[in-house]
């Protein structure tokens, strides 16, 4: 505690610390513990603390989280035990080719106690309707000919998308686990539009998901136009690796849920029923 300053406290997780020093929870060895005490008061002399929280606790409210300074140190429990991170990528052109097909197909495991990433699905696709990628596509997505030639067709990836979904044990009824995507296009468009075009069934799991961008404009109070880009810049957040590449998009969504998840947002589906 010698070294604290007012830096160390500059958040809401610096005043739930401080509160644990006062009402004696912190794990502190019995003979520190009213050193530190002692040392909290010295620092902030009474009144000064708590008017410091209030404002930060104001602060947040305002941005919608209602976050306590608990939530700061050790955020709100999800509704969901995982969240699954998927943004696909598909052919494209311009004027735009029809039927479009997935041409990379990636799951990110988010854990919802602690949004860390726990597991990962990733797979090239290869296309049977237009199987030459175009120019435009390879300049959008980084994904050239030769990293979709020979790969498995949709319907051997979703199959292989229900082993691993059975592996990491989220098809336990008592798991609850829900997608996520930057936009309502990929599980409501493309999925179902191409395996209707192929005559594949749709997996449940696949029918209810979280749009992004919509939890992002609750808990910050603005539509994200540019997508990743403007919810990265809003948080103050490093984009990483390259737009449109389909697993990089995934870290991004990833990144910009834990980061509100440790603002106190709860995130829920935003989905309609099928």
């Amino acid at each position: 505690m010698s070294n604290m300053s007012l830096s160390s406290v500059s958040d809401a997780s610096g005043c739930s610390m401080i509160a644990l020093l006062h009402t004696g929870a912190a794990k502190f060895p019995p003979n520190l513990l009213p050193r530190s005490r002692k040392a909290v008061s010295l620092l902030f002399p009474a009144g000064v603390l708590e008017g410091f929280c209030s404002i930060v606790s104001r602060k947040l409210a305002s941005h919608g989280f209602g976050a306590s300074m608990a939530a700061m140190s050790s955020f709100p429990p999800q509704r969901y035990h995982y969240f699954l991170v998927l943004d696909f990528e598909a052919t494209c052109d311009k004027p735009q080719i029809h039927p479009q097909e997935i041409i990379e197909f990636p799951i990110l495991k988010l854990n919802g106690r602690t949004m860390e990433i726990e597991s990962t699905f990733h797979m090239y696709v290869q296309p049977v309707v237009h199987p030459q990628l175009t120019p435009f596509c390879t300049e959008l997505t980084g994904i050239i000919q030769g990293m979709v030639d020979g790969q498995p067709s949709l319907q051997q990836v979703l199959e292989r998308v229900d082993e691993w979904m059975a592996k990491e044990g989220l098809l336990d009824p008592s798991v609850k686990s829900i997608f996520v995507t930057c936009g309502d296009w990929d599980l409501k468009v493309m999925l179902p539009g191409q395996c209707q075009y192929l005559g594949l069934p749709v997996a449940d799991y696949f029918k209810q998901w979280i749009n992004l961008k919509k939890a992002y404009s609750f808990a910050m109070g603005s539509w994200p136009k540019n997508g990743l880009l403007d919810m990265n810049k809003g948080l103050n957040l490093q984009h990483i690796g390259r737009p449109h590449s389909g697993i990089d998009d995934c870290k991004n969504i990833a990144n910009i849920m834990k980061t509100l998840a440790h603002r106190g947002f709860i995130f829920k589906q935003t989905s309609k029923p099928f």
